[in-house]
């Protein structure tokens, strides 16, 4: 039998405090071969991160192991001196982290921080280093990796930043990779590139690859062998596609029926009930009974081991005894005629909206060098308009001009041109609202949540008395599915989807009829996401709410939207019914972003990512911006900008398209 590169046996991680030793991570046993991939899964604070870091000996103060070892090719790697493992980490194991911008060094080039890591780790020369590190480079996808190796991480996409951190993970060829998390903030075209790097080394050179994510669709379509943990346990552990397709833990199936679908629109996402316990209040027996529907009275008392039943392991004395419910789907049928030529008026109307920014240099530095004036065009000439109690999603890279939109919509930037009307005048600030990716950036850490979701009672939609804002305040955690009692708190003693429901209740308290949603679910793990998303339903609903929903997330787009606009370079260019978005995609680019996207049922071969980046806005190319990455495009698109074509539910700009010289999908 063949040996495994990695075994963790009986890990446990414990954070001595001054009230007693909490255990984060128990009684953790798992192996990975070289050449394969172990994706480790569950919501946060289920021991996730603590195990990678445990495995690479990187634990924050107090947290230690303190049972159990770790062996890398036999050895026992958990109990050497530090300065011994700090030798193994870089050159034995790299690390990839979830954000690339923290992990390199502002001040320093890229080339030269691969060079040091290849210095410290190879015993080469200098040219040598270099050598490898510009091999590196081409290795993860950068172009022209002789031109890049001297720039500084901030010229770099955030695709490009990742590929770049994991050169670095890779400088001193290591055996084993623990990736944190590699692919959350990145955009699913930039999400397959990265994959599909990790599984050709995997293939090339027998590296083996511990993932750790919340998104399931990357480890269906990458992972060998999948690991769920629940409350720092192992739940059940086996083949990926025999865990996702058949799970047969309470808690992993309450996961993937969680995982919106791209194939089918569903109706309700599934919710798991309840939170994951407290490290300080851990329960009895099970950790997973009080939110499990077959908890019987032996799991409230003992502890299920993780045994082999139906070819994996799983921790539950009711394996096999549940099926995975089937999440009831939304007949979706004909695409509606064109939205944009309803007749009743809009909510929000968008006519030739362009923000332009100035980035030259100062005029004497400009005379002096004999540069021109140079503009970045991050949104260009969009128009569109959105009616009450719809949502429409907007999709694209990063780097497309989605963000700088939505803050066009939100008034906190001025338009260059063009003009944003709602309900027919000048839109109002009170009556719009933004939902920000991170929660708790947006909310301030020192104010109690009763004042923070009173403070627009007192600015935009006055309250006169305090009574009544402590009232209505109570009705507004009620209606976010928390308690009125929750509003003595401070922001930190809630979890990331209690925050994002904060911000909710705090946009209801504006009396917002018009919510911009910037990617309010991809900090959260799947059970969260499909909390927020269900109560934005249920609210949108109730209050006949319009959102504007920014997102990489096209499963997610999937499920809430009535409309999609695809943004490239500043430019609209396909706007649809969202059934019709997602069934017959008109445009070579949104062809190729839902070719892009990780799913439960997909294989990894079915997969494809867009090739190149997207160019550089402030020399975007001429005719068709996407003409240099269009696997159609002829002559006319290289020289001739597109116009907006009508399809059935919306409008196309692609000369592909008029033409009719696209295949049928």
């Amino acid at each position: 039998m063949k040996t495994p590169l990695l075994q963790v046996e009986n890990l446990r991680v414990e954070f001595p405090t001054r009230h007693g030793t909490l255990v984060a991570v128990r009684d953790v046993s798992f192996s990975v071969e070289a050449g394969r991939i172990l994706g480790i899964v569950g919501e946060s604070g289920a021991g996730k991160s603590l195990t990678g870091s445990a495995i690479i000996r990187l634990l924050e103060p107090p947290g230690r192991i303190a049972d159990g070892q770790v062996l890398l090719d036999g050895q026992r790697i958990d109990n050497l001196p530090l300065a011994t493992m700090r030798t193994v980490r870089g050159r034995q194991i790299g690390a990839i982290f979830q954000d690339p911008l923290t992990s390199l060094d502002p001040l320093q080039t890229i080339g030269s921080q691969l060079v040091e890591t290849i210095d410290v780790h190879l015993d080469i020369n200098r040219s040598a280093s270099r050598a490898r590190a510009l091999e590196l480079l081409g290795d993860v996808g950068i172009p022209a990796p002789a031109d890049r190796f001297d720039q500084y991480p901030h010229q770099f996409s955030g695709g490009m930043r990742q590929r770049v951190v994991t050169a670095l993970s890779l400088a001193a060829r290591p055996r084993l990779i623990v990736a944190d998390e590699p692919t959350t903030a990145l955009d699913v075209s930039t999400q397959a590139q990265v994959m599909a790097l990790l599984k050709r080394l995997c293939a090339d050179h027998g590296v083996a690859v511990i993932l750790i994510t919340h998104d399931i669709g990357v480890i269906a379509e990458i992972a060998d062998e999948i690991a769920v943990m629940y409350a720092g346990q192992l739940v059940e552990i086996g083949p990926v596609r025999q865990v996702i397709d058949q799970p047969q833990h309470p808690y992993t199936s309450g996961l993937m029926a969680s995982v919106p679908r791209l194939e089918q629109r569903q109706a309700r996402l599934n919710q798991i009930g309840g939170g994951m316990p407290r490290l300080d209040s851990m329960p009895t027996g099970c950790a997973f009974h009080p939110r499990c529907a077959l908890a019987t009275e032996q799991c409230r008392v003992e502890s299920p081991p993780l045994e082999l039943h139906f070819g994996r392991q799983v921790a539950c004395w009711h394996a096999g005894e549940h099926h995975a419910s089937q999440p009831e789907s939304v007949t979706e049928g004909t695409p509606h005629p064109d939205a944009e030529a309803r007749t009743e008026a809009p909510l929000v109307s968008v006519k030739a909206l362009s923000r332009h920014f100035g980035i030259s240099r100062s005029p004497l530095t400009r005379i002096v060098m004999g540069q021109k004036p140079q503009t970045l065009k991050a949104v260009d000439e969009v128009s569109l308009n959105i009616w009450r109690g719809e949502t429409l999603a907007m999709v694209g890279e990063s780097g497309c001009g989605k963000s700088t939109f939505a803050r066009l919509m939100a008034g906190l930037y001025t338009p260059t041109s063009g003009n944003i009307s709602f309900s027919g005048a000048p839109h109002s600030q009170p009556r719009i609202q933004m939902i920000f990716q991170d929660p708790y950036a947006s909310l301030n850490p020192r104010w109690r949540v009763e004042d923070i979701i009173a403070e627009p009672m007192r600015m935009a939609t006055p309250v006169p008395s305090a009574a009544q804002r402590r009232e209505r305040v109570a009705d507004l955690l009620n209606q976010v599915s928390l308690s009125p009692r929750d509003g003595g708190k401070y922001p930190h003693e809630f979890s990331g989807g209690q925050r994002q429901r904060i911000s909710i209740a705090r946009v209801l308290a504006a009396d917002a009829e018009f919510i911009i949603c910037d990617e309010p679910t991809s900090a959260l793990d799947v059970s969260v996401q499909a909390q927020i998303l269900n109560l934005m339903q249920d609210l949108q609903t109730t209050f006949n709410l319009t959102y504007l929903f920014i997102s990489h997330n096209l499963a997610v787009v999937r499920h809430v939207a009535d409309r999609v606009a695809v943004m490239y370079l500043g430019r609209i260019v396909e706007i649809s019914d969202a059934s019709e978005f997602f069934t017959s995609p008109a445009h070579p680019y949104s062809r190729l972003l839902l070719q892009s996207v990780p799913s439960l049922s997909r294989r990894d071969d079915e997969r494809t990512a867009i090739n190149g980046e997207v160019p550089n806005p402030m020399s975007p190319p001429s005719g068709c911006a996407f003409h240099p990455r269009c696997p159609y495009a002829n002559d006319r698109c290289r020289v001739e900008a597109p116009r907006d074509v009508p399809r059935p539910s919306g409008r196309v700009a692609c000369h592909a398209w008029e033409e009719n010289r696209l295949p049928y999908m």
